[in-house]
């Protein structure tokens, strides 16, 4: 019988164990051992940001990270955002504004979005611009993506305007 790892640590606010074989990356615990299939398999070489994920408030790509790596640490995945009271704000702008379309790509970018916002509450389009570049999509050409981190920091501000619905923000009648 092969050995398995074992490690306990938070994920997504709540305690966790799992057992695994010790070779497994992050991304395949999540995916495989903790059926938490939100956190998607891209390029494998660290190189698309579709696998991000949050361990200790800061972005990493899971596919890059042995699971072992995790023992102790607070990891978050697009499936801890959503709390009993609604959505992220970010996952409410992302689909005002249409930032997704096939979404495969969308959960690495709330993610990096979310750290983004943790640290600076008021980014300019640059910053955004320089936060994502890690993450690559292949349908939106990113403007999209950029107005729905600049409304989720507008909202999460409590900018009022910001919180109007999409058609007044964005001139749509």
């Amino acid at each position: 019988m092969k050995q398995k790892a074992h490690i306990n640590f938070t994920l997504n606010g709540e305690p966790a164990e799992v057992a695994f074989a010790p070779h497994k990356t992050l991304l395949e615990v999540l995916r495989e051992d903790l059926a938490l299939t939100g956190t998607k398999h891209g390029c494998e070489l660290g190189e698309c940001g579709t696998c991000a994920v949050l361990v200790d408030g800061r972005s990493i790509l899971s596919c890059l990270m042995l699971g072992l790596e995790a023992e102790g640490r607070r990891v978050e995945t697009v499936e801890g955002m959503a709390t009993e009271a609604g959505l992220h704000p970010l996952q409410e702008t992302f689909a005002d504004t249409g930032a997704a379309q096939c979404g495969y790509c969308t959960p690495g970018f709330l993610l990096v979005a979310k750290e983004l916002l943790a640290v600076n509450p008021e980014p300019t389009r640059d910053e955004i611009k320089e936060a994502l570049s890690g993450n690559l999509c292949r349908c939106t050409g990113y403007i999209k993506i950029y107005e729905a981190v600049e409304l989720a920091a507008a909202r999460m501000r409590g900018d009022a305007e910001a919180a109007l619905p999409r058609e007044s923000v964005y001139g749509y009648e």
